[in-house]
């Protein structure tokens, strides 16, 4: 006899869609506001995207007390390092942080996919952690269970040089198609949108 937990591979498993996008002036990271619990929807009004410094932010996909537990240690560690050193943290080096502590924790994980970007003295950059700290740079990413239809999207529409227009409306038609055939994604998107003049947070619903 199959045991409850064992009916569905998705019965414990939180879903998400998240998206980001390196444009010529920086990064869009967008997430969906669904939080579920197997089939039941617990939240119509989570939040999946982060500020982590005012040139740094990060989008996940994953249990939300994952997310913010990892996202809280990183910003620790970035201000840490600020006030040591008097620079501010690069991407990269933030995403090393993220790595890191997710391997660190691979025998008690913390349950999220994350999407890291900003903008530094490199220029615009995204990398992309799995739960044990695989850190994958790339000029557009998703994770969450939406994913394999927004990544079809965005691979479709991506090209060099967008401007934030482009990208916001790239990251809608991926989200959108995501939304309407993952049920554990949707109630709207938070967008974080970083420039070498900071960090906007914007909302929409659909």
């Amino acid at each position: 006899m199959i045991e409850q937990n064992q009916q569905h591979p998705y019965f414990y498993m939180p879903g998400a869609t998240t998206l980001g996008i390196a444009f010529s002036e920086g990064v869009l990271l967008a997430s969906e506001k669904r939080v579920t619990y197997g089939y039941f929807i617990t939240s119509k009004a989570g939040k999946k995207v982060f500020k982590i410094t005012d040139h740094i932010g990060a989008a996940c996909a994953g249990l939300v007390s994952d997310m913010q537990v990892l996202i809280r240690e990183v910003e620790a560690y970035a201000n840490l390092y600020r006030m040591d050193s008097g620079r501010k943290i690069s991407v990269k080096s933030a995403a090393k942080v993220m790595s890191n502590l997710l391997f660190n924790r691979r025998l008690f994980p913390l349950i999220t996919q994350t999407i890291i970007g900003g903008v530094d003295n490199e220029g615009a950059s995204i990398y992309v952690l799995d739960v044990l700290g695989s850190v994958l740079p790339d000029k557009y990413a998703a994770v969450g269970t939406g994913a394999e239809i927004a990544v079809g999207v965005l691979e479709e529409e991506y090209s060099e040089g967008l401007s934030l227009e482009e990208a916001k409306e790239m990251a809608i038609h991926a989200m959108k198609s995501a939304i309407s055939r993952d049920a554990m994604s949707g109630n709207g998107v938070d967008f974080l949108i970083i420039t070498k003049e900071g960090i906007i947070e914007e909302k929409m619903q659909f």
